[in-house]
C-alpha cells in the first residue's frame, strides 16, 4: 500500500493549527502508537455516514492507520471508540461523503493515490 508523507510545514506547523483550532472541519485523533506506547495525534475530518462515523487516511498508509490496526481502540475529541477498517468494496460511500467534507486540500492526495484500496477507512463505534 502507498503512503503519501506529508511536507515538513505540514507536520510540524499546520497539524498543531488544526488540532488547535479545528480548521477545515478537524478533529484530533488520538491513537496508541504500536513501538512505544505513547500517544499519537493527528488532525482528521469525521465523516458520518448513515449515522456512523469514519476515520479516513487521505495519504495511504500512514502511521496512525498502522497504529490503529495495531490498536483499534482510539479518541476523536473527548469521544472513546473501537476503530473497524472497512473492506475496500465498501469504502466508496464513506469517501464520497469525506471528499466535500474535507474540501479541497485533499484533492491533490486522491490524483497521487487514485484507488480506494490506497486511502484505509475505518468505522467507529462508540464505547460508553
Amino acid at each position: 500500500m502507498a503512503y503519501l508523507k506529508p511536507p515538513w510545514f505540514v507536520a510540524t506547523v499546520f497539524n498543531k493549527f488544526a488540532m488547535a483550532t479545528g480548521v477545515g472541519n478537524s478533529e484530533t485523533l488520538t491513537v496508541t502508537k504500536r513501538t512505544s506506547g505513547q500517544p499519537q495525534q493527528i488532525p482528521v475530518v469525521v465523516p458520518e455516514v448513515d449515522g456512523v462515523k469514519y476515520l479516513v487516511s487521505t495519504r495511504g498508509e500512514s502511521q496512525w492507520v498502522k497504529n490503529v490496526r495495531a490498536d483499534p481502540h482510539v479518541t476523536v475529541g473527548s469521544v472513546k471508540y473501537l476503530a473497524a477498517e472497512v473492506p475496500v468494496e465498501k469504502r466508496g460511500p464513506v469517501l464520497a461523503a469525506y471528499k466535500p467534507k474535507a474540501g479541497r486540500v485533499v484533492e491533490g492526495y486522491w490524483r497521487k493515490l487514485p484507488e480506494d484500496a490506497d486511502h484505509p477507512v475505518f468505522a467507529l463505534t462508540p464505547l460508553d
